[in-house]
């Protein structure tokens, strides 16, 4: 081996960073607790220094979820005599979408998997579930012989459809609550309440097929109910978060579980050998 190659390889060696703490944008070495609790992922190594030299992304995308999924909930509630979701459609395509979105580039971006996957897939959640806000798109008129939309959404095909597909989530939730079980309690908590809401939201639009719409409303106001409280713990989380970014003194607990499973911050390579 050359001289050279061998000055290279000593040299990414001094370069690479610390597997028991990671330096934040400012600088700070951090622990693998205070690591997740930023950024809800364990702590894993990356190539480059994008964590160093990049803001925290989580806390944007987390914003845009939470203000969408407590508006949706209240009026789920009917809160105030709301009945209708037509007054704030632009929230499924704006607030939670394109903070989202922006949150999954840059989490990408820093090697983040967890909150990457986390925010992608409520980016797409809120933009699909935005369309059925649109009357436009004719999406409920396609279920009904005359093309009325108020005839279609009373349908048995269109509620039946959307029942299946708020089915599917619930599952593809329920997989995502597993993998929060490494972060924290409150992160947990979250996907666990949501992954709940989804599952009864679901059940709600099959009654509505069923013309059950007295049993249909109490499976809106529950599903309503669980995704409210998804919004104060998803409240909690962004103000943790963003207190640790802005250095309070303050240290909320978020019921930390990673020193339940063993470390994460070694490579794909030895995580196998180790196997």
């Amino acid at each position: 081996m050359s001289n050279s190659r061998v000055e290279e390889i000593r040299e990414y060696d001094m370069e690479k960073p610390n597997l028991t703490h990671v330096q934040s944008v400012g600088g700070m070495t951090i622990s693998p607790e205070l690591f997740e609790k930023l950024y809800l992922t364990p702590k894993t190594p990356t190539a480059g220094d994008f964590r160093k030299r990049f803001a925290n992304p989580t806390p944007l995308g987390f914003v845009g979820f939470v203000i969408t999924d407590a508006t949706f909930a209240m009026i789920l509630m009917g809160w105030g005599g709301a009945n209708s979701l037509s007054g704030v459609a632009g929230m499924f395509f704006f607030t939670g979408p394109v903070l989202l979105l922006l949150s999954t580039i840059f989490e990408w971006v820093q090697g983040n998997f967890f909150p990457m996957m986390v925010c992608g897939i409520f980016a797409v959640f809120w933009l699909s579930f935005g369309v059925l806000q649109l009357p436009s798109w004719g999406l409920a008129a396609a279920y009904s012989a005359t093309g009325n939309s108020a005839e279609g959404a009373a349908s048995v095909g269109y509620n039946a459809a959307i029942a299946l597909y708020l089915l599917a989530w619930g599952f593809a939730l329920l997989t995502f609550f597993v993998f929060t079980l490494k972060t924290n309690a409150v992160f947990a908590m979250i996907f666990g309440f949501v992954t709940t809401a989804s599952f009864v939201l679901s059940a709600a639009y099959w009654r509505v097929a069923m013309e059950d719409y007295v049993m249909a409303m109490a499976l809106q106001k529950a599903g309503g109910a669980c995704l409210f409280v998804v919004a104060l713990l998803g409240w909690y989380i962004t103000f943790v978060m963003m207190a640790a970014e802005m250095r309070l003194t303050t240290n909320l607990p978020v019921g930390d579980l990673s020193h339940f499973w063993p470390a994460t911050d070694v490579s794909l390579n030895e995580m196998e050998k180790n196997a």
